[in-house]
């Protein structure tokens, strides 16, 4: 069962503003997400409003999400550079899922 992947409005600016390269880079890895949300070379970064929080890399560029089981979703919260992705993660995964709500 392949997962939908939903950008947070503040994760789709991010991956906008990136360069060509880094976004031709960065878009099999979270295609990738859809088939298998939570891959060998994925890191738990916590849990975030009961759901799981992952963190996977490319070169120096992360892509932070949330896997939501239960609606068959990955919600990618964050996008950049390795230096700037980190800070308050746990807040913007937060805002992402309760912006998502209805």
């Amino acid at each position: 069962m392949a997962y939908e992947i939903e950008f947070a409005p503040a994760a789709e600016r991010a991956f906008d503003k990136l360069s060509p390269q880094v976004r031709a880079q960065l878009s099999p890895v979270i295609e990738d997400l859809a088939v298998t949300p939570r891959p060998r070379t994925a890191v738990k970064l916590g849990d975030v409003e009961r759901y799981g929080c992952y963190r996977v890399r490319s070169g120096s560029y992360r892509v932070i999400y949330v896997v939501m089981d239960e609606v068959v979703l990955v919600l990618v919260t964050q996008v950049g550079h390795r230096r700037e992705v980190y800070r308050r993660f746990r807040e913007a995964a937060e805002k992402a899922i309760r912006d998502r709500r209805p």
